[in-house]
């Protein structure tokens, strides 16, 4: 039987989920910030990831990114897709910091991702997409030899203003905000639930209790299970 806070889900219709790495984990792609992450591994992995870095040594910023960041393996579990069905009924968006593509693959409706895609790549001397089977061959595009690299925001990058845009939109609609698989402490990403409709309410779903300054329902369950039950 399903829990009062999955019958919210179930019911709802204007979701906002808002997400982090922990919707992915169970995909196999290891988060950045747990004890076994990529941050604790690699100590200067936020540098590893700048745009300073790319910049001073873009072949070692390109073999950081392909050595540690791609999974193209990885599958949606049942986060994912549950998410994407109710996106698919108009019922939901969803607004995620991850960039490993695992909601495009999922076929996600109303999705921003909000520090964008590994997937996505494009060559900074001509501006052409080029796939990522590509990417991972070489850092250089074959037709100009230009450098490729992802859509994705480095640290002292800025955000996209259209993914800005697009995220305060769904919140502005939103009956329901559901925080799951993030310890909501990224900012801008975090600072966005502040623009919510006032009469949404807000749930977590996180093994780690959550502290927020405001009133929510937290929810501490294993993502994967909490969906499982989560009929759409």
């Amino acid at each position: 039987m399903a829990t009062a806070a999955q019958q919210a889900i179930e019911t709802a219709q204007h979701i906002v989920f808002m997400t982090g790495a922990g919707v992915s984990t169970p995909s196999g792609i290891p988060d950045y910030r747990s004890k076994n992450g990529l941050y604790t591994g690699h100590h200067h992995a936020e540098y590893y990831l700048s745009h300073a870095y790319l910049m001073s040594d873009p072949v070692g910023f390109y073999h950081y990114l392909k050595d540690n960041l791609y999974y193209p393996d990885a599958q949606p579990n049942v986060i994912h897709q549950k998410m994407a069905a109710l996106s698919q009924q108009g019922r939901a968006g969803v607004i995620t910091q991850n960039i490993d593509n695992l909601y495009q693959v999922a076929q996600t409706q109303n999705l921003v991702e909000f520090h964008g895609n590994l997937y996505q790549i494009y060559c900074t001397k001509c501006g052409q997409a080029v796939p990522f089977q590509d990417y991972l061959t070489s850092p250089y595009h074959a037709t100009d030899q230009g450098y490729l690299r992802p859509k994705v925001v480095l640290y002292d990058e800025s955000i996209d203003q259209t993914n800005i845009e697009r995220a305060l939109t769904l919140l502005r609609a939103a009956d329901l905000v559901v925080i799951c698989g993030t310890s909501f402490r990224v900012y801008p990403f975090a600072g966005l639930i502040d623009y919510r409709n006032s009469a949404a309410k807000v749930m977590a779903i996180n093994e780690e209790p959550l502290q927020l300054p405001f009133e929510f329902e937290m929810v501490q369950q294993n993502a994967v299970d909490f969906f499982k039950g989560v009929t759409v």
